[in-house]
């Protein structure tokens, strides 16, 4: 059974990084799929936010990296996934997540949401706020794989 973890990782985090490892135990195989949001205003680019991820995940062989435009039900029907899988945090996540799910199963009844919790130790961690303690020289390098880092920091110079 194929999954795709589609998200924008802009950057990759503990969090999501705990996310696919566990997967990759749940799944056959894992499409880590960046979404190409041209309304957004990233840090990173597609290309480089590719290359992390693939930095990230090169330990476990059912990973796969790559990126999408449109629709997430398209995405996974042109890769014949029928799962998606998404990390929930705290419960905000949940409704959001939820309406998510059964938009898609409108969209398309060929797939599946599975939720899984995020390891407590990441249950406030998200791409944003990684981004924001680094635009004030905060310390980020227990919320990103240390690969990571050396780019955050470059893109933030310190003061």
């Amino acid at each position: 059974m194929i999954a795709i973890y589609p998200g924008s990782f802009d950057p990759i985090t503990l969090g999501h990084l705990d996310i696919i490892e566990r997967g990759s135990g749940l799944f056959e195989q894992i499409i880590v799929a960046v979404l190409c949001n041209p309304s957004k205003q990233p840090l990173f680019s597609v290309e480089k936010r590719l290359e992390q991820i693939r930095h990230c995940t090169q330990h476990l062989a059912n990973v796969t990296v790559d990126s999408f435009n449109g629709l997430t039900v398209d995405y996974a029907k042109q890769k014949q996934a029928t799962v998606l899988l998404r990390g929930l945090r705290v419960l905000s996540d949940f409704e959001k997540e939820l309406q998510m799910a059964h938009t898609n199963q409108t969209l398309w009844d060929g797939v599946e949401t599975v939720f899984l919790a995020t390891a407590k130790e990441y249950s406030f961690l998200s791409s944003s706020i990684v981004k924001e303690i680094a635009k004030f020289g905060g310390s980020v390098d227990h919320l990103v794989p240390p690969s990571i880092l050396a780019d955050i920091c470059s893109s933030y110079p310190s003061p």
